[in-house]
């Protein structure tokens, strides 16, 4: 007989579109291998294969889509626990009985880019590919991860980067990954 486990919650997570490569810096995930040291060899190429410049979202546009996220759920009867859309992440704290994990993140994504198709704003790649899911067991990690995406998100416990390395007074991201011209 096989048993059939639900999770309180899935905790999900993707990130904009050449935000964070393979071969980055801070390490990166490789797609059913796990957690991979950072290679900036790597990164330099996936840098050179993009199409277009990293995408940064707006607050506006973010605000957009955590609207968006919220309405997926409201209108798939999913219980949205918390959204927080960063300006080069998104995380989603959603229960979702019997749905397959990567099929409300794909429903997520997908109705947050129709929503940005919606702006002035002249993109093709929104979103890099995939993102992580996390399944959440009991009220206690509910509460926990709950916590981190609404209020962890504006701590930085450690600097990256300064002024004097490439973020400049109006916020621009000069390390930022853009395009060969």
């Amino acid at each position: 007989m096989t048993m059939h486990f639900e999770p309180t919650a899935y905790f999900i997570t993707w990130v904009t579109y050449g935000t964070w490569l393979p071969g980055d810096g801070r390490g990166w995930v490789e797609y059913h291998r796990g957690w991979r040291l950072p290679n900036p060899a790597l990164e330099r190429e996936a840098a050179a294969l993009m199409s277009e410049d990293a995408c940064r979202l707006s607050p506006s546009l973010r605000a957009m889509v955590e609207a968006q996220i919220a309405e997926t759920c409201r209108h798939r009867g999913w219980e949205l626990h918390a959204v927080n859309c960063r300006s080069n992440h998104v995380h989603a704290v959603v229960t979702a009985p019997g749905v397959h994990p990567k099929k409300v993140r794909t429903d997520l994504k997908a109705w947050a880019t129709r929503r940005l198709r919606e702006t002035n704003v002249a993109r093709n790649n929104w979103w890099a590919e995939r993102g992580s899911v996390r399944y959440i067991n009991g009220e206690d990690s509910l509460a926990e991860v709950v916590a981190y995406v609404m209020e962890a998100q504006d701590r930085q416990l450690a600097p990256t980067r300064s002024v004097s390395e490439g973020i400049g007074s109006d916020g621009f991201d000069a390390a930022a990954p853009r395009r060969p011209r």
